[in-house]
């Protein structure tokens, strides 16, 4: 059902663009988000009526008078009847307050089990017009060390227009992703797109360049035996979720909410 509402509403389509070397796995379907992954978190938080607050980073999570007090690295502290942890799992270990001692040693341990892989994701902007002569939409690379997949990503998103320049996106190998985890981006940069000259040769010079560090790229463990969510403290209610809890798909993070919701309704 949350695949045909976001069908419906043109969030998501069917992935209909060659993409050489994808292993399809029997009974599953692919689908492209046109206007990117975030056009589906901007969705829900639409149908929510949420009011979002962006580029607060929590620092610290303590109890006072029977509700939380949220600390952030820049502003006042907030009190909250619900806390809601989604961030990855290692982030939720770093926060600072009266959390250290409310997850137990089991919980404790739990968590700290939880790994991800870390990768690069390198981003090639183009001007409108340019040309990028490949047959396909999207390939992934086996015999590289360095590159793991390459998109032309709006022939991807099936989205090509003569107004809108084309992209390309790269993602590196898990190996060569946590090997320099701690390098300087530009050079990380510099190695990527020397192997992706290598790979593709006619690639037109590029108008602009991003290059992503992306420490958290997916879960490669998660919480073993888990029902997609922990509660940590229940009166006020501490909960977290997300992929870490379940897996690093759409699926994955479908079934951690639908868990979360779950756990959270009796306290509202």
């Amino acid at each position: 059902s949350f695949y045909e509402e976001l069908v419906t509403h043109g969030i998501l389509k069917p992935l209909t663009a060659p993409v050489e070397g994808m292993v399809v796995r029997e009974g599953s379907r692919n689908y492209v988000a046109p206007q990117g992954i975030s056009s589906v978190v901007k969705y829900y938080l639409e149908q929510s009526g949420a009011d979002v607050s962006y580029e607060q980073q929590v620092t610290h999570i303590s109890l006072r008078d029977g509700r939380w007090e949220v600390s952030r690295k820049a502003g006042p502290p907030e009190q909250f009847d619900v806390v809601i942890l989604t961030m990855p799992v290692p982030q939720i270990l770093q926060l600072q307050g009266d959390i250290v001692n409310i997850i137990n040693e089991s919980q404790k341990q739990q968590l700290e089990s939880v790994s991800y892989s870390s990768r690069y994701a390198l981003g090639l902007f183009y001007e409108a017009g340019t040309g990028i002569a490949v047959p396909w939409a999207a390939q992934y690379i086996t015999d590289n060390p360095c590159i793991r997949f390459i998109s032309i990503d709006n022939k991807k998103r099936n989205i090509e227009s003569p107004k809108v320049g084309p992209s390309v996106v790269v993602h590196t190998t898990v190996t060569f992703g946590s090997e320099h985890l701690d390098s300087e981006p530009a050079e990380v940069q510099q190695i990527i797109l020397n192997h992706l000259q290598r790979i593709v040769p006619s690639l037109p010079k590029p108008s602009s360049i991003k290059c992503q560090r992306w420490r958290y790229s997916q879960v490669t463990r998660a919480v073993a035996k888990c029902p997609g969510q922990m509660i940590l403290h229940t009166q006020p209610l501490l909960i977290c979720g997300g992929d870490g809890f379940t897996r690093s798909n759409f699926d994955g993070c479908i079934e951690s909410a639908m868990s979360l919701a779950e756990a959270v309704k009796p306290h509202l």
